[in-house]
């Protein structure tokens, strides 16, 4: 029996991995199809550096805007795919365009938005001399139409720097544009230093070992099956096909976008419970007295010193995964694929959508993948095999887990540090908290860089 019982599971470890291989190999090539988050960062951050330079010290101006934030536009917003730009953002490029049969070009089609329309119409009628363009400017309700447009439209008619400048509009985009590039900077700093500090302690104290991690006595077979057969297979293909059809009923009477945001929570929740599931028929099959003790070293009685731990985790893994970002970018272009979280948390401005998806970015999601990556699978692999391995390992099926060619890279960095935090205190809530932290920072960084 129990040779069946051995056969069967090893059948079952195989089936897994193979399909993980196709659901991972199919993934990743979709990602390619999906749009990337960096241009509409990259234009975003654009805009705001306009509005935000006559509020900005000519010394932080220099260094956070550059010499002309107009040209830095239009060279973004002619990156854009023709197909995919949107009327606002080709009223933004006529704007900036000196030439007439550009803009004729760009606004020869009607718009819908009606605010819109009455723009493009005053463009296209100063742009044929039928109007006065200052005439035509006193004629748009400044308090309805989008700060930036008013603003270009507003310069190229000839107004004046009064006229053409809200001071509230520019204090605040100044504020958000410090926010968005010297915190991440002065961060990387502080990492950098703290990350040389800690390298030399570790160096001079390197006979001290690490605390001992508590692992669950399975075997590798079963690591396969939880991750490959639970969490991918069961967990990221066959769940959808029922969460999704729940979600909608569930959601059929609630307005967007907060449905879109409460169908990806409980697809995330149904998401969780095949390998949870797993875990538990393979933990009730060991013995009792096996199971003693804080199996997953939670360490929940040293809340403030996890705390640190993983503020200080966060500090030194942000220069590294920058880095690596920044490298990807530089050798590969940006592939694409970003998170379709992202999307909705940058383009959503309904409180309760954004509430939903913080609540599964930065609270759900921390704690159910460093429970089964730091807490189940990288003690067993530290166990079994090199500790080098495991923390690669873990950190690699972390990273593909997500299923998106231009974040993997980086997310495999941040694995390599959560691993070596978990390694390092002995306790799983410092991982917890600073991958909280982490997704925390970046769902705050797309708010201020929306807007």
């Amino acid at each position: 029996m129990q040779k069946t019982t051995s056969g069967l599971k090893v059948l079952l470890a195989i089936l897994s991995l193979l399909l993980t291989f196709l659901i991972w190999q199919r993934g990743l090539q979709e990602s390619f199809d999906r749009p990337s988050v960096s241009p509409k960062l990259a234009l975003n951050q654009r805009e705001m550096a306009i509005l935000a330079a006559p509020s900005l010290p000519k010394s932080l101006s220099q260094f956070l805007i550059g010499e002309d934030p107009k040209l830095e536009l239009r060279k973004t917003l002619e990156k854009l795919e023709v197909d995919k730009i949107s009327n606002r953002e080709r009223l933004l490029l006529a704007l900036l365009d000196s030439t007439e049969f550009n803009k004729n070009a760009l606004l020869e089609k009607n718009f819908q938005e009606s605010e819109f329309e009455k723009l493009r119409r005053s463009i296209v009628k100063g742009i044929n001399e039928q109007e006065d363009q200052k005439v035509l400017l006193g004629k748009l309700d400044k308090a309805k139409i989008d700060p930036l447009l008013y603003r270009l439209y507003c310069v190229s008619a000839g107004g004046s720097s009064e006229t053409c400048f809200d001071a509230s509009v520019s204090r605040n985009n100044a504020f958000r544009l410090v926010l968005s590039q010297l915190i991440p900077l002065f961060a990387t700093l502080i990492g950098v230093i703290i990350f040389l500090w800690q390298s030399l302690v570790y160096f001079r104290n390197r006979s001290t070992p690490w605390p001992e991690i508590s692992a669950l006595p399975l075997p590798m077979i079963d690591m396969v099956i939880l991750i490959a057969g639970g969490f991918v297979v069961l967990g990221e293909l066959v769940t959808p096909l029922i969460a999704y059809p729940i979600s909608d009923l569930i959601t059929r009477d609630i307005a967007s976008p907060t449905k879109e945001s409460l169908k990806v929570f409980v697809g995330y929740i149904g998401m969780t419970i095949p390998p949870l599931f797993i875990l538990r028929q393979q933990t009730n099959s060991l013995k009792s007295n096996l199971l003693t003790g804080d199996l997953f070293q939670w360490g929940f009685n040293f809340i403030p010193r996890s705390a640190l731990d993983a503020l200080k985790g966060w500090l030194m893994v942000m220069p590294f995964v920058l880095l690596v970002s920044w490298l990807t970018t530089l050798f590969f272009g940006d592939p694409g694929g970003s998170n379709p979280l992202l999307e909705m948390v940058l383009s959503s401005r309904n409180f309760l959508a954004l509430a939903v998806l913080f609540i599964t970015t930065v609270l759900v999601a921390p704690v159910f993948e460093e429970f089964i990556f730091r807490g189940v699978l990288l003690p067993v692999l530290d166990k079994e095999q090199n500790r080098v391995f495991a923390v690669i390992l873990s950190a690699l099926v972390f990273a593909l887990a997500h299923l998106s060619v231009g974040e993997t890279p980086p997310l495999f960095v941040l694995g390599i540090g959560l691993a070596l935090l978990r390694l390092s205190t002995g306790r799983l809530l410092p991982c917890v908290i600073m991958h909280s932290l982490w997704n925390g920072i970046t769902f705050a960084n797309l708010l201020i860089l929306s807007g």
